[in-house]
């Protein structure tokens, strides 16, 4: 019997199959209860080219004392920060890899304030 967490990560596992075939850097994205993290990873997996997450020092100030990155604003701040790393980084094609999450919420926002950032995928 698979619990929550080896199911999704059994769903991630097939999306990273299929993205690996594509040979394109991928925007990976995990959260957590606190905090959403974001990273642009080379297409042969061996390197992180971008990150940006709710948990950095001045994205934390810009969310308020609170710190609040559980929620899909502090998503979207996360989403235009990694498209605008990956762009100074060189990157403007991505596949997005949700990590088994489900595209909804807070990795919807994420992945929509990307796009609108100028990232492709």
């Amino acid at each position: 019997m698979l619990n929550r967490k080896d199911q999704r990560l059994r769903r991630s596992k097939q999306t990273r199959a299929r993205i690996a075939l594509q040979n394109v850097a991928r925007l990976t994205v995990f959260r957590s209860n606190l905090h959403i993290y974001a990273s642009v990873i080379s297409d042969d997996g061996q390197k992180v080219l971008a990150t940006a997450s709710t948990a950095e020092k001045g994205l934390r100030a810009q969310l308020g004392a609170a710190g609040k990155g559980g929620n899909t604003a502090a998503a979207a701040i996360v989403g235009k920060l990694i498209a605008e790393k990956a762009k100074a980084a060189g990157i403007e094609k991505v596949a997005f890899d949700r990590s088994g999450f489900a595209y909804h919420g807070r990795v919807k926002a994420l992945a929509e304030a990307a796009r609108e950032a100028g990232l492709q995928f």
